[in-house]
């Protein structure tokens, strides 16, 4: 044990990917320890209010010493938690969804802390904090992995920037970004269901936000297309991206979420519309699609051939095509599970142990 190499994480946000990530570190103790020599120990674990502070690092009995023993914080209490502890190599987690929370990266960064992320806010707001951000890593030589911003655990945005480093010419990326959006259309398409009817099983299932109205409206899919374009050094900014909301203004606006969910068969005729136009062989699918050349970013819903890479896609794959030079004509595909708890989770340990190789 004394040649292992210490991580420490601390776990901003311990939701469904936070405690599937605290879970999944503890169930792999052995394993990194066999194959990495690499023990990882979480010191601290928060809430959106609470934290619960253990130097040695949290135990399976996490969740009832939490419960138990968790006390309000800032984040100046956590940075000087770790410099009291003279705590070594730590990296930051950020599995909430907080617009907020963001605002602490550079305040960690200059504290010593790198930074994996779920968190797709950092990478979204105004290109002036996008730039200074990387300034602050570059300036106290921290890292900032955010691989889960797309595509959950497939590796999108490493393979964007392995091509764009290489030198290769990117000229256009396009899929299906939303693992929601994506069963959503995949099943209307397929079946003689309602429209209203799927979005109620895709709830059922987990895979929508509590509020559908987020993933119908587009801006999760735009966010998830600016971090690519911005991957390859594109100045774009959120307002540039043109995106097609599948929720009509009439239900936006106003309503709140008990007044959408009562009036949402009012989504049922124009997709109808949609559907009955489509011929036997096409159907229909919620795209991003950023074209580099031209420098667009839109968000949209097209009609596609049954037989191409999108238009095959089941269940609540996602699927990027990355159309270069040297791929020619045929884009190069990833296609997978792009949502969930487990995967995303398993997306920040994943960047977790990509991160600790460059660690001393």
């Amino acid at each position: 044990m004394s040649n292992s190499k210490h991580i420490h994480v601390v776990i901003f946000g311990i939701g469904n990917v936070g405690s599937t990530l605290i879970q999944q570190i503890n169930m792999a103790q052995s394993n990194l320890q066999l194959k990495h020599q690499l023990q990882i120990e979480i010191p601290i674990i928060t809430n959106s209010k609470l934290a619960f502070y253990n130097e040695n690092g949290i135990e399976n009995s996490w969740l009832i010493d939490f419960e138990k023993f968790s006390e309000p914080y800032k984040i100046e209490d956590i940075i000087q938690f770790i410099k009291a502890k003279k705590i070594k190599n730590v990296i930051a987690i950020d599995a909430t969804a907080s617009v907020d929370f963001v605002q602490n990266y550079v305040p960690l960064i200059e504290n010593g802390f790198h930074i994996v992320s779920a968190n797709k806010v950092a990478n979204t707001l105004s290109y002036d904090f996008y730039e200074a951000l990387r300034q602050s890593l570059r300036k106290h030589n921290k890292s900032f992995l955010y691989e889960t911003n797309v595509g959950a655990g497939l590796p999108i945005i490493e393979t964007i920037k392995n091509l764009y480093n290489s030198g290769e010419h990117i000229a256009k990326i396009r899929g299906v970004f939303s693992g929601s959006l994506s069963y959503i259309f995949n099943e209307y398409s397929e079946s003689d269901v309602s429209f209203s009817k799927v979005l109620s099983q895709a709830s059922k299932l987990g895979l929508t936000e509590p509020d559908a109205r987020e993933d119908l409206s587009g801006n999760d899919v735009a966010r998830k297309l600016l971090i690519l374009a911005r991957e390859l050094n594109l100045k774009t900014e959120f307002q540039q991206v043109k995106i097609e909301s599948l929720v009509p203004k009439k239900l936006n606006g106003k309503t709140n979420v008990q007044q959408f969910n009562a009036r949402v068969k009012e989504l049922d005729l124009p997709f109808q519309k949609r559907k009955t136009a489509l011929s036997k062989n096409q159907v229909l699918r919620y795209v991003g699609e950023l074209d580099v050349v031209r420098q667009t970013l839109e968000v949209k819903l097209i009609t596609e051939q049954k037989q191409s890479p999108i238009g095959q896609l089941k269940g609540a794959d996602s699927i990027f095509e990355i159309f270069t030079e040297s791929y020619g004509e045929k884009p190069f595909v990833i296609q997978g599970a792009g949502a969930g708890k487990a995967v995303t989770a398993r997306g920040l340990f994943s960047d977790i142990v990509k991160l600790s190789n460059s660690l001393n």
